[in-house]
């Protein structure tokens, strides 16, 4: 990806996805001139993400054809995984001879030359952890590039998105992905493994896939000793490192965890190490797990343990990563990337932290995802939502392309009711929306879950105004 004779230009198509406008960002960084579509934008979603990416500078054009072929020749298309062979744009750059590549080609190509590089893997968790393992390197005056596929509050500068720190690229971190097998092109010398369970792929395709990953690990392979299947996986020519919550016999463990009105203590301990006081400012168990990742993972790139605990006690979360929307008549809304059974678990426990009703409106995107998760998604939140709460469905979100649309929200609600627990389904968010408006009391929490639809912030917004 060097540039050669002159500024190169590149063209995304979808930029305004997570990990593309992160991308789009780092590659303005190192001199492209950046363009590129989007279909979100197409439909007018998200405005204001898209007035950022072109305040930044990015020439930005109608999915059509026309960025590509009429616009400023792209010496390289760039493509997400969710782009198909039919979008204009591709068909354009095939017709002019163009090179395509795929966004986690170019990534990866990046982040291999890098001679410390850390990749954050898993299928809970690892946006938390990348984000946490960036800003305990920024603390420690290391200057990191940090590419993420979600907003870091810590990171969110003036101008810019969030999802991604520009600085040495010689230190690297980054969230590799499993759901579309980009995890493969990467090569770290710290793999962090956060967990294995049921998402996008198979359990048998996960577990190859992430032995795969951690078997690749130059330096260290970090790995969770409280799932068994990370637990399971075998190293080959870097040292493992284990952590784990109250497991005496992992590397580094947290013990005295005590939740706290707005985050959690908890003390850093494990073998041959001295006891250290932590306090996270975002609450819940996992994130004590994720904090444990990330100390590992500095820690195996040379940040000592003391330092990185003090950095996590400036740690400001990531955006919909249980994030707080407002408060309005006694209600809280809050907004949540949960979105498959470990991740739903994790956010309604942490809720059960502290009392009052929960109604948790869940969004699952996918056809495909949603119907492979389907009956882990039903037996927890069958098993997590408390008796008072109340579980709420739209439609299953689906962002385009092509799907066998086999399966509905209204199925998992009707399973869950069939399990003793309060359940609907709603044929419009709007519906939601008027309902909870109508319903809701004080002392009562909303979490939205949901992933890979950027219209959920606006929706948690439209609750709180319904409510006020």
């Amino acid at each position: 990806m060097n540039r050669a004779g002159g500024q190169k230009t590149c063209f995304l198509c979808g930029i305004g996805g997570s990990g593309m406008s992160a991308l789009a960002q780092l590659l303005a960084a190192q001199g492209w001139r950046v363009c590129g579509s989007d279909r979100s934008r197409d439909r007018g979603e998200t405005p204001e993400k898209f007035r950022v990416l072109e305040q930044q500078g990015f020439i930005l054009y109608p999915q059509d054809g026309s960025g590509v072929r009429a616009g400023i020749i792209p010496d390289l298309v760039i493509v997400s995984s969710a782009i198909e062979d039919t979008i204009p744009d591709v068909g354009a750059a095939k017709e002019k001879g163009i090179p395509i590549k795929k966004r986690a080609e170019v990534l990866a190509e990046l982040f291999n030359a890098a001679p410390l590089s850390i990749a954050v893997g898993g299928t809970s968790g690892k946006s938390t952890v990348t984000a946490m393992t960036g800003w305990i390197l920024e603390k420690a005056g290391l200057n990191p590039t940090v590419v993420n596929g979600a907003v870091m509050i810590n990171f969110q500068h003036a101008g810019g998105i969030g999802n991604i720190a520009v600085g040495r690229p010689d230190i690297f971190v980054a969230e590799v992905d499993e759901s579309d097998g980009s995890i493969e092109l990467f090569n770290p010398s710290v793999a962090v493994l956060t967990n294995v369970s049921l998402d996008h792929k198979p359990m048998a395709e996960l577990r190859r896939m992430f032995g795969a990953f951690v078997g690749r690990a130059g330096k260290a392979a970090i790995l969770n000793l409280d799932d068994r299947e990370s637990a399971g996986l075998k190293t080959s020519g870097a040292a493992a490192v284990t952590f784990g919550l109250n497991h005496a016999d992992a590397a580094l463990t947290a013990i005295d965890i005590m939740p706290e009105e707005d985050g959690v203590a908890f003390t850093l301990s494990g073998r041959d190490q001295k006891e250290i006081p932590v306090r996270l400012p975002v609450p819940g168990r996992h994130n004590v797990a994720n904090a444990l990742a990330a100390l590992a993972a500095t820690f195996a790139a040379g940040v000592s343990l003391e330092r990185g605990a003090a950095a996590l006690g400036s740690f400001t979360g990531n955006r919909r990563r249980f994030e707080i929307v407002g408060a309005m008549r006694g209600v809280t809304v809050i907004d949540d990337f949960a979105h498959n059974p470990d991740k739903i678990a994790a956010t309604l426990r942490t809720l059960h932290e502290k009392a009052g009703r929960v109604w948790a409106v869940f969004q699952p995107h996918g056809y495909g995802p949603t119907k492979l998760m389907r009956h882990d998604l039903v037996e927890t939140l069958a098993r997590e939502l408390g008796e008072e709460d109340v579980l709420l469905m739209p439609e299953i979100y689906f962002a385009g392309g092509t799907a066998t649309k086999d399966i509905s929200s209204r199925d998992i609600v009707d399973e869950v009711v069939a399990r003793g627990q309060q359940a609907r389904f709603f044929s419009s968010r709007d519906d939601i929306i008027n309902f909870l408006a109508q319903t809701v009391q004080s002392g009562d929490r909303i979490i939205v879950m949901g992933a890979r639809d950027d219209t959920l912030p606006e929706f948690c917004r439209a609750i709180l105004n319904a409510i006020q």
